[in-house]
C-alpha cells in the first residue's frame, strides 16, 4: 500500500508479557467494574491505572524483583447520596485493596461526568426563570441553545458548601448546524447541583444583545470559495518508518520509550532512553502534562468564575479525537487505540487516539570549510507521538519529538473557538472585539508538565543556570566578558523558580554519580519559554487553587503518590493541595530522586484572526543535553541520498550506511527493555 495514503493501528495495553507500566486493557477496566459493583445509581468519575513505585518497576526491569502488583485506581460516585469515594483496586489478587469516603468541604469533587451536560440540559430546558430571561433576549425555542456543564470553582458561597455543582451559560444555536459560540446569551448564568438536579440559583444582570453575524466557517461557501491555488504535497517513505514496536516499547535510531496513556492526563511518555555505545542510558523516567489550567479575565458577575482545570476537571485523556490520515496526521502514519472509561465503567476505544511518525526536520549540523575545501551536511530527522483532545469550544495537540541528537520536545498546539461573550463597554477592558458586538475575554493556557527525571540513574541534582555580563575592571578592561552563573537548588523551597529571559535562564539535571569524560556531571537542560504565569491577583480563589501556575519551576523528591500539580481531586478544591502541599517538607534535592514540575503556556489576546475558528498557536520547552555526551551524539548519521545533490565531499564508499534500509532495533523481552544504570538508588518505603 503507498505510504502517503498507509496507516497501522495498534492498540496501547497489557501486551502478551505485562510490562507493570502497560495501561489496563478493556477486559481489565470491566474487571474493576466487576469488583466494585459498579450499578445504577454508581459513576465512574475516574479508573486508571495505579502505577508501582519507581524502585519496583525499576528492579523488575534489571530481574532483581518480580512483577508488582497489578492495581487500578477509581473515583466512584454515587449519584443517590452524592458520595464520592476513592478507590484502589488489586487486579492481581481480584480485591478491593482501599476504600475512603471523599471529604467534599475539605478535597473537593471528583472530575465531572459525561452525563452532566446532559442533566442540566434536562434540568434547566423547563425551568421557569430560565425560560423567561431567554425569552426576553428573543428566544423560545429552548431547542435551539447549547448549554454545558462548566466547572464551578470554589468561592466559599454558604449555599454551595459540600455540593456538587455546575455553572451554565447558554448561547443561541438557530439550526442544528449552526455554530453557537458566534451567539452567546450574555448576562446570564444558571447554578445547577448535579447530585439533586435541581437550579439553585439564577443570575441575570440584564439584557444584552445577542449577536447575530454568522461564524459558520464550517459550512462551504459561508465566507467565499475555497482557494484553488495549492498542489498536492506527498510525503512517501518507500521503505516504511524507521521506528520498531514491541508491545508499548518503541525504539527509534538511538531512543527508545515506553508509551502509556491515561484518561485524565492523556499519552504518557515512560522510561524515555538513549543508545549510547549499546548502554541505554536512561533520560526521563515518566513524562506527561499532568495538569492545564484556563484562567479567564473577566470580572462580571456572571463570568468571574470561568477557570477551567482542563485536565484535572474535564480528563483530557478521555476527550481525545480519533485521528484521521491526511486531516490530522500526514505520511508514513502508525496510529495507536486507547481505551477510556465511561461513566457506568465499561471500556471505551477511542480509534486512533495517538500517532506517530518520523519526518524531516531540516539541517541537523553542516560546514563548508574554507582551510581544507570539505563540505558536509545532515538532515534532522524527529519522532513525533502526538495526540489531540477537544474540551467544549478549544481544541489541543500535544506533540512530544525526539531528535537526533539527543533533544526532546514537547509542543502543544492551541486551536479551536475562543469562548464568546457580548462586547460591550463594561467587557472593553477584559475583551477582544472579534465580530459586531461579539467578544472574546481576554485568558490563559497554562501547563503543568511533570517530569519524573532519571538522568542517567535515580541520583539527580538541579542547578539554575543564569549568563550575567561582569563588570569592568582588571580582569575585563574593555567590559565583553560573560559568564554562567550556576546556583544549585538544594531544598524544595529553594527549587520554587521563575524563567528570566534577561539572563537566559535554564534549569540543568545532573547525575553526581556519573561524570563524562571531562569530570563533569552529565547532564540534560530544560529550556523554558519564559511566558507569563498565572496572572489572577494574589489572595484570588484561582491562585490557591492553582498555586502551581504561578511559578515556572517546581522541583520535588520523587514521592509516587505525589501526581499532579494541583492535586489529585481538583473540582471545587478549596486550594492549597499539589505543589504546596508537596513541598511543604522542604526534602532535599541534591543528589536524590528528583521530579521537574514545569508551568508553561500561552496569554491569549484574542485577534480578529482568531475568529471564527483559530489558527494553531503554540507553546512548550525544550530538554536538551548538555554534557550528556562527549561529543556530537550524530556524527554517524549517514548523508541523504536521492536528492540528486551531494551532501558530502567523500566517497560513498566511506559511508556504508547511507541507503535506505530502515534501522530497527528489536528490544528484548519486556523484562530487559527497561533503563539499566549502576545508579539505582531508590526506595519503596
Amino acid at each position: 500500500m503507498d505510504s502517503t495514503n498507509s496507516a497501522d493501528a495498534r492498540r496501547l495495553g497489557p501486551a502478551a508479557v505485562r510490562h507493570p507500566l502497560d495501561p489496563l486493557s478493556p477486559a481489565e477496566i470491566t474487571d474493576v467494574a466487576a469488583l466494585l459493583e459498579v450499578g445504577d445509581t454508581t459513576r465512574v468519575a475516574y479508573l486508571g491505572l495505579e502505577e508501582p513505585a519507581k524502585c519496583a518497576v525499576l528492579d523488575f526491569d534489571t530481574g532483581r524483583g518480580t512483577a508488582p502488583a497489578r492495581r487500578a485506581r477509581v473515583f466512584l460516585l454515587d449519584l443517590s447520596l452524592g458520595t464520592a469515594h476513592d478507590v484502589v483496586v488489586s487486579l492481581t489478587d481480584r480485591r478491593v485493596e482501599s476504600r475512603r469516603v471523599i471529604d467534599p468541604s475539605t478535597e473537593g469533587q471528583v472530575p465531572l461526568l459525561d452525563g452532566d451536560h446532559a442533566l442540566v440540559r434536562r434540568v434547566l430546558k423547563e425551568h421557569p426563570q430560565w425560560m423567561k430571561a431567554l425569552a426576553e433576549r428573543g428566544i423560545t425555542d429552548m431547542d435551539t441553545v447549547y448549554m454545558a456543564a462548566l466547572t464551578a470553582g470554589h468561592f466559599d458561597h454558604p449555599n454551595e458548601h459540600g455540593r456538587r455543582l455546575a455553572r451554565v451559560l447558554a448561547h443561541h444555536q438557530p439550526t442544528p448546524t449552526s455554530l453557537p459560540w458566534a451567539h452567546p446569551v450574555d448576562g446570564l448564568v444558571a447554578y445547577v447541583d448535579l447530585i439533586e438536579e435541581r437550579v439553585l440559583e439564577i443570575i441575570d444582570s440584564g439584557v444584552l444583545p445577542v449577536p447575530q453575524e454568522t461564524g459558520d466557517y464550517h459550512l462551504p461557501g459561508t465566507f467565499g470559495p475555497y482557494r484553488t491555488t495549492q498542489r498536492p504535497i506527498e510525503i512517501s517513505q518507500p521503505d516504511g518508518p524507521s521506528f520498531h514496536i514491541d508491545g508499548n516499547v518503541v525504539t527509534w535510531e538511538k531512543w527508545s520509550v515506553r508509551l502509556g496513556y491515561d484518561m485524565r492526563e492523556g499519552l504518557v511518555l515512560h522510561q524515555i532512553g538513549f543508545d549510547d555505545a549499546g548502554r541505554i542510558r536512561p533520560i526521563v523516567y515518566r513524562a506527561s502534562v499532568a495538569e492545564m489550567l484556563v484562567p479567564y479575565a473577566d470580572p462580571s458577575p456572571v463570568r468571574f468564575w470561568q477557570n477551567y482545570f482542563d485536565t484535572g476537571e474535564y480528563q483530557l485523556g478521555k476527550l481525545a479525537n480519533s485521528l484521521e490520515l491526511g486531516c490530522d496526521c500526514l505520511g508514513e502514519i502508525t496510529y495507536f487505540d486507547v481505551t477510556v472509561a465511561n461513566d457506568d465503567g465499561s471500556p471505551r476505544t477511542i480509534r486512533n487516539a495517538v500517532c506517530m511518525h518520523e519526518e524531516d526536520y531540516g539541517v541537523l549540523w553542516k560546514h563548508t570549510d574554507p582551510a581544507n575545501g570539505s563540505a558536509e551536511t545532515r538532515r534532522q530527522r524527529r519522532l513525533v507521538i502526538s495526540f489531540f483532545v477537544t474540551v467544549g469550544n478549544y481544541d489541543y495537540g500535544f506533540y512530544w519529538y525526539l531528535y537526533l541528537d539527543g533533544t526532546i520536545e514537547l509542543e502543544v498546539k492551541a486551536t479551536g473557538i475562543v469562548f464568546t461573550g457580548v462586547y460591550d463597554e463594561r467587557a472593553q477592558p477584559y475583551a477582544s472585539e472579534l465580530a459586531p458586538g461579539l467578544a472574546a475575554p481576554y485568558h490563559q493556557h497554562l501547563f503543568g508538565a511533570r517530569l519524573d527525571m532519571m538522568v542517567d540513574g535515580v541520583p539527580n541534582a538541579v542547578d539554575e543556570v543564569d549568563m550575567v555580563p561582569r563588570a569592568a575592571g582588571p580582569d575585563n578592561p574593555f567590559g565583553t566578558a560573560f559568564q554562567q552563573v550556576i546556583t544549585r537548588l538544594e531544598t524544595e523551597t529553594e527549587a520554587v523558580r521563575d524563567a528570566d529571559g534577561s539572563t537566559g535562564r535554564t534549569w540543568r539535571v545532573s547525575n553526581p554519580t556519573a561524570p563524562n569524560r571531562f569530570g563533569q556531571p552529565v547532564g540534560y537542560t530544560l529550556y523554558p519559554e519564559s511566558s507569563p504565569t498565572l496572572m489572577a491577583a494574589e489572595g484570588s480563589s484561582i491562585r490557591r487553587r492553582a498555586t502551581f501556575a504561578t511559578h515556572h519551576l517546581w522541583v520535588t523528591q520523587y514521592h509516587p503518590a505525589e501526581r499532579y500539580p494541583a492535586g489529585d481531586l481538583v473540582n471545587q478544591h478549596p486550594g492549597g493541595a499539589g505543589l504546596p502541599a508537596y513541598t511543604a517538607a522542604d526534602r532535599s534535592l541534591n543528589g536524590q530522586d528528583v521530579v521537574l514540575w514545569h508551568t508553561f503556556g500561552l496569554t491569549h489576546v484574542p485577534r480578529p484572526e482568531d475568529w471564527p475558528i483559530m489558527p494553531v498557536d503554540r507553546c512548550g520547552f525544550t530538554l536538551r543535553p548538555v554534557g550528556f555526551f562527549d561529543r556530537n551524539p550524530t556524527l554517524d548519521v549517514p548523508p541523504s541520498i536521492g536528492s540528486g545533490a551531494a551532501c558530502h565531499t567523500s566517497s560513498t564508499a566511506a559511508h556504508p550506511t547511507a541507503h535506505r534500509t530502515p534501522h530497527t532495533t528489536h528490544p528484548a523481552s519486556d523484562r530487559s527493555t527497561g533503563h539499566r544504570s549502576p545508579s539505582h538508588h531508590c526506595s519503596c518505603s
